[in-house]
């Protein structure tokens, strides 16, 4: 059964010469390697079993030096020599094989398995040894109770961070961004925390680039997109490529990351009564925000009553509106809109002290609303969803801060008051854990520091408040990435809180940038126009270095003449004082210096008589021929004209 096998084995191994050279095939005439599986076991169990007689070895030696001491050295040392003792057996083992592949490869070379599988068939066995030695206990065992000193500091400050979450507030710097001199109603930060935008009641918008600034904090744009409008609400979309403005007009606008416009709303038929039908707003808007998940969908509210959805690629029309409406089916404007995490739900605050909430997809009736949750009359400034999406927190004008869970909102979980809000925009914002609730508060002039408050969201207890500075606390954001506060206040400025440790980028990024020295030596003191093919004795001599220039001019007299200071008050040295640039105080400079008196017009024409009749100019020569002497009209004598009846006499 066998033999047929066996011959045909036979004819395989010795195959014709001519025939393998003429096919290319240098393997054939040769004998394929054996494998011994027994004595490759055996190579690894004899490593082995002199890998653990050195450990034993050095475990014991250990033993003997450092017994009664601290119980960390033996393990070190140990885990030392149990690795200098794996390393000298795998080097053995190497060079063994290398040994066996070069006698293998000076005889003939081999057909068949390379040696590399084998290398791979002894490794796993190595490392399995390896790592049943580290996983083994090495060193004296420790009492009972002994706990490791390092594992357990870092614990204890986790726990501790866990259990206080001031720990976790970044207020420990602050950088202070100069918007300008009014109030900052605006603040907006991209996703990824790169850029920083600011908008206030001076009508401007400033860019902030943390990894371009420098330590002079200089915003690198400075535009107004609304004209003479305020701005009301700025914030990014959700990819960060879009700007969200809104101002104090009707017309929401979409400028790209550097400040160029892309869109702007159209304004709606104010003659229209039904504001459904109308394209777009027709009052003045009073906030808005970008859909979380749809990154072409943004919402705002205005003082037209409605709060309209639209989409950034149609800005002929919005997408839908919503009517909020009073307890007696009255219109009422909204003050503050805001998508949900989910950006299924859309919550507005009203006038009337009401929060409704509808479902994005259904705009007829609400989905959940609380006619009293603040005082009606007064502007709910901010309502903002926690991350978790199950609670909502209302800052409200009535200087109370409201959290609620929309699944009851007939009553708030907790509140908070004697919190003062005197602009429309105060905000609230969630930490990036949802465990603590921002707000800041307002102050008059004068009338002591604007704070903000960090409040537990569980209890609402106050845990922790920051002096930002003698105005009003209006905006403030913390950003999830960052792990920093942004905070816009009543005079102008823009503050960034940070923690070295714990936030990331963001202002950490320019506060290490020392300031640019401006270099003097680069400011040109004149043009230069040149003329490269212009003849020799009119080219000018081209500068070469403006050091060098400057240097010359500073030894030129007339280049380096101090100009003389302008007159401050009475005229001295020959110069009189300066009474002023406009040609009205020239005038009156003139007038004043005029002396001469012309009180009596017939002196001061009699006053050029006799220089007239000596050298006569004007009237004289041309009549110096035929009428050498003037001759004058001769005066009557008026007659008595009593005598003339009533209607002759002459009426003065």
């Amino acid at each position: 059964f066998l033999s047929p096998l066996l011959a045909d084995v036979e004819m395989l191994g010795a195959p014709d010469p001519e025939l393998a050279a003429t096919m290319g095939f240098s393997g054939f005439g040769k004998k394929a390697r054996t494998f011994d599986l027994e004595a490759m076991f055996e190579q690894t169990r004899r490593t082995a079993v002199e890998r653990s007689r050195k450990v034993l070895e050095a475990r014991e030696r250990e033993k003997e030096d450092q017994a009664e001491k601290e119980f960390r050295s033996p393990r070190t040392d140990s885990s030392a020599s149990a690795s200098s003792a794996t390393g000298s057996g795998s080097t053995l083992t190497q060079r063994e094989t290398a040994c066996s592949e070069s006698e293998d490869s000076s005889d003939e070379e081999l057909t068949g398995p390379s040696m590399q599988s084998q290398t791979s068939a002894q490794g796993p066995a190595e490392d399995t040894d390896g790592d049943d030695e580290d996983d083994e206990f090495i060193g004296p065992p420790l009492p009972p109770g002994f706990k490791d000193s390092d594992d357990d500091n870092d614990n204890d400050d986790t726990e501790e961070e866990d259990n206080n979450p001031v720990k976790k507030i970044p207020d420990s710097h602050e950088i202070t961004l100069q918007h300008g001199t009014k109030t900052v109603s605006a603040l907006g930060l991209d996703p990824s925390g790169a850029r920083l935008i600011t908008g206030g009641y001076d009508y401007d918008v400033k860019f902030w680039d943390f990894a371009g600034m420098d330590a002079s904090l200089q915003a690198f744009r400075s535009l107004q997109p609304c004209e003479c409008h305020q701005i009301k609400s700025l914030q990014y979309s959700s990819t960060g490529d879009v700007i969200l403005v809104v101002s104090g007009n009707s017309q929401a606008k979409v400028l790209d990351r550097d400040g160029f416009p892309v869109m702007e709303c159209i304004k709606g038929d104010q003659y229209i009564v039904d504001m459904t039908n109308t394209k777009g707003h027709t009052a003045m808007l009073n906030s808005g925000c970008w859909h979380p998940k749809i990154k072409e969908e943004f919402l705002t509210c205005s003082n037209d009553g409605t709060v309209r959805t639209w989409d950034v690629n149609n800005e002929k029309k919005h997408k839908s509106v919503f009517k909020p409406r009073s307890v007696q089916g009255k219109r009422v404007i909204p003050t503050t809109c805001t998508y949900s995490r989910d950006g299924k739900l859309i919550a507005a605050g009203c006038q009337d002290g009401s929060i409704q909430i509808w479902d994005r997809n259904m705009s007829v009736h609400t989905k959940f609303h609380c006619r009293q949750a603040h005082a009606p009359g007064t502007d709910t400034s901010c309502l903002t969803f926690s991350y978790d999406g199950t609670v909502l927190a209302s800052r409200g004008g009535d200087d109370t801060l409201k959290i609620w869970d929309i699944r009851q909102f007939k009553k708030p979980l907790n509140s908070a008051e004697r919190l003062p809000s005197f602009f429309p925009m105060t905000d609230c914002c969630f930490s990036p854990d949802d465990k603590i609730v921002v707000t800041g508060t307002s102050v008059k002039k004068g009338g002591g520091s604007g704070k903000l408050f960090f409040f537990y969201r569980e209890t609402f207890q106050k845990l922790y408040e920051i002096e930002v500075t003698d105005a009003s606390v209006v905006r403030c954001l913390w950003h999830p990435k960052l792990n920093q506060i942004m905070v816009g206040t009543g005079n102008g400025l823009a503050k960034v809180y940070y923690d070295p440790v714990k936030s990331q980028r963001g202002a950490k990024l320019c506060v290490v940038k020392t300031k640019r020295k401006e270099r003097q030596a680069e400011t040109l003191t004149q043009d230069y126009i040149i003329t490269p093919h212009a003849l020799p004795m009119f080219r000018e001599p081209r500068q070469r270095s403006t050091r060098k220039q400057l240097e010359k001019d500073r030894l030129d007299p007339m280049k380096s003449h101090k100009p003389e200071p302008p007159v401050a008050g009475p005229g001295r040295g020959g110069r009189v004082g300066t009474h002023g640039g406009t040609l009205s105080s020239y005038i009156v400079k003139n007038i004043a210096l005029d002396k001469t008196d012309d009180s009596n017009p017939r002196e001061a024409i009699l006053r050029h008589a006799k220089e007239a009749e000596e050298n006569p100019y004007w009237v004289a020569p041309a009549y110096a021929k035929t009428q050498p002497k003037t001759v004058f009209a001769e005066v009557e004598p008026e007659d008595d004209e009593t005598d003339k009846p009533e209607w002759k006499k002459r009426k003065i």
